[in-house]
């Protein structure tokens, strides 16, 4: 038998995962640096959400991942092909900044991580109007800067950078990952909608989604999109819209806080029994809160991440690792932040000539058009010149296992990289609405 907790149990849990984590990851920040000569040391500024809404399904286990991957590197734990210690021989020391409070006051503390902290390559950024408000700080600074989970494709669609790199696909995938989903599931399907927020995140997933959606199924009927703001946490009049709309299909790109509150207003109504209801960011909750969770809701991951991830043996050291040091299963938000600190230090160390430490131009150069391995996946710098990554998604169907209760995800399908990302020389846009020419989705 399942036992469900009630919403206000669930919040309690969570504050209290969140507090655990924020003191985690405090503790480390204040650690002082253990190496005595500067020039050894690499010194890197994880930026990520430890207060507030986003905090708990994706900050926290974000920046869990970085310490643990900053320590593993120091020690040379990390499996193959990363074994060598450090970055390019030098030991890494992370100083951690809290993503909360706008796009003003991250551009202030960008700033002061350089100017006042040394720090060397900023690692960062899960709000996408974080993204666009630091891509041209980074830039006119020349600080090699990694986005590792933001999403809109603005940033390179609309912008030339030298010093800005997103290791993680950009959120046309996830759009058109899950509209090829439920195409392929649901083919009968005649009637879709949509809740997402008012913001640079939320209108280009639902632009993406609805555009693959109906060149993939040109006779399907609109009902209605929603656009709550941000960190709205109340949806009851959107809830009550969608429901009017009858809908088969439902879609959102809610995250966090957000994300979790609305999943449970809405399946405290019904919503999940009457339409589809595909999260596309929606692994986050899968394991924190399975047992308030209905069975049946669409989930992604926003890549090959978490429960979606190849059984690789460096995806094997790091659920063991995640889990054993944090006491639950690293979630996409740490992946994602797993593979920016390897991307780094694939770039560093191609530039490394043996010679002392590469220089930053040098770093930036091998950066461009990179091909890694990551956790569970292999990462390609293609787009936006070399800046931009590409890589496949997954989505499935959530549920609880009939013998033990524990979640699982089933009807799992996959699609490559080349069939949900457009090609380097397209916009993301123009390219959904020619009808995504060149794409590659054999399965």
């Amino acid at each position: 038998m399942i036992m469900r907790q009630t919403p206000q149990q669930s919040y309690a849990k969570i504050r209290s995962i969140l507090f655990a984590g924020a003191t985690i990851i405090w503790g480390f920040t204040l650690t002082p640096c253990a190496y005595a000569d500067d020039a050894t040391v690499l010194k890197l500024g994880i930026v990520s959400f430890l207060s507030g809404p986003a905090a708990g399904p994706f900050g926290v286990p974000a920046a869990n991942a970085a310490k643990m991957m900053v320590d593993a590197l120091n020690a040379g734990h990390v499996p193959s092909p990363y074994e060598a210690i450090g970055i390019a021989g030098a030991q890494v020391e992370a100083i951690m900044v809290d993503e909360a409070g706008g796009v003003t006051k991250q551009v202030i503390e960008f700033r002061n991580m350089i100017q006042r902290r040394g720090v060397d390559v900023v690692i960062g950024y899960i709000s996408s109007g974080s993204c666009l408000g630091i891509a041209p700080v980074a830039e006119e600074m020349k600080v090699l800067t990694i986005f590792h989970t933001c999403g809109t494709p603005r940033i390179f669609e609309e912008g030339n950078y030298r010093y800005v790199f997103r290791t993680a696909s950009h959120s046309a995938m996830d759009g058109i990952g899950a509209a090829r989903y439920l195409i392929d599931r649901f083919p009968d399907l005649k009637t879709y909608a949509g809740i997402n927020q008012n913001y640079a995140w939320g209108h280009d997933s639902w632009r993406d989604f609805e555009g693959a959606l109906r060149i993939l199924k040109p006779d399907l009927q609109f009902k209605t999109h929603q656009l709550p703001k941000l960190f709205a946490g109340q949806y009851n009049a959107e809830i009550s819209a969608l429901l009017v709309s009858r809908s088969e299909a439902i879609h959102s790109s809610l995250f966090g806080g957000d994300l979790e509150a609305f999943t449970f207003q809405a399946t405290a109504r019904g919503l999940h029994k009457t339409a589809k209801l595909i999260l596309t960011t929606g692994e986050t909750m899968m394991f924190q809160l399975a047992a308030q969770l209905p069975d049946g809701l669409i989930l992604g991951a926003r890549g090959p991440y978490g429960v979606f991830a190849a059984d690789t043996p460096i995806n094997k050291w790091f659920r063991h690792e995640f889990e054993e040091r944090f006491g639950a299963p690293p979630t996409y938000p740490a992946y994602m932040m797993g593979q920016a600190i390897l991307g780094l230090k694939s770039a560093y160390e191609a530039a490394d000539l043996g010679n002392g430490p590469p220089d930053i131009e040098s770093v930036v150069d091998s950066f461009s058009f990179l091909e890694y391995t990551a956790i569970g996946t292999t990462v390609k710098m293609a787009l936006g010149n070399g800046h931009q990554a590409i890589t496949g998604i997954s989505y499935g169907v959530f549920g609880h296992s009939e013998n033990t209760g524990a979640p699982i995800i089933t009807d799992v399908i996959s699609y490559s990289a080349n069939c949900v990302n457009p090609p380097a020389t397209a916009n993301t846009e123009d390219w959904i609405s020619q009808g995504m020419p060149g794409a590659e989705c054999d399965q």
